[in-house]
């Protein structure tokens, strides 16, 4: 790690940098997302953006403070980047530590609680029928005779759809969970970066008290 008073300001700043850069990739992957129909559950959507908004917001109060080295804004984004930390290590951590049959009863739940429009949009994405036979019971799945390839196929020779969806829900847990353990580190050197750098002298300071010293404090 940096030693030096402008390593430590360079190296605060181009971590927040990267992370204003992250931000507004998330807010145009929700706002491509949704102009694209790609996402078309809104409060997804809503989270993404809030999540992009929220992480450009403490990366510009962190640029501040390590530009004009700002001893209360440096606190102030230090506290709100180890409490981001706690929360995203435990999402990972939850995410990776997920195993199959939670990652099955995490799907069920969202199948019961979409529409029939979001479901037949799984059916002809994945080219499957319904989800599975116990949900099934419960839940009667949409039509499958709107199915792309219906004509080709028999619409009764189509899978349940958790047999298609299976190894993209367990990709997604491990890719968000790997994610989000990545940037949780990163956000423990920008603690560790915002510490330091809040505990040096800044040399041009030191060295106008040198040439002035009349200018220092007096305690009175």
């Amino acid at each position: 790690m940096c030693g030096g008073f402008t390593c430590s300001k360079n190296a605060l700043i181009a971590l927040n940098i990267l992370y204003v850069v992250v931000g507004f990739v998330l807010i145009g992957v929700a706002v491509y997302g949704r102009a694209a129909s790609l996402v078309t559950n809104l409060p997804i959507v809503g989270g993404i953006l809030a999540c992009g908004i929220i992480l450009i917001l403490i990366s510009v109060l962190g640029l501040m403070g390590a530009a004009k080295h700002h001893q209360v804004m440096l606190f102030f984004y230090m506290v709100i980047l180890f409490l981001l930390f706690l929360i995203q290590f435990s999402v990972a951590c939850a995410c990776l530590g997920v195993n199959q049959s939670q990652q099955k009863q995490l799907a069920e739940q969202g199948w019961t609680r979409v529409d029939n429009a979001t479901r037949s949009n799984v059916q002809n994405t994945f080219s499957c029928c319904g989800f599975n036979p116990e949900v099934d019971k419960e839940v009667a799945p949409p039509s499958c005779e709107n199915l792309l390839r219906c004509a080709d196929v028999g619409c009764n020779e189509y899978p349940g759809c958790l047999d298609k969806l299976q190894t993209t829900i367990n990709y997604a847990f491990k890719l968000c969970g790997g994610i989000g353990l990545f940037f949780s580190f990163t956000e423990v050197v920008g603690i560790l970066l915002t510490k330091q750098y809040r505990n040096q002298q800044d040399p041009e300071h030191l060295k106008a008290i040198a040439v002035f010293p009349s200018h220092k404090t007096f305690t009175y």
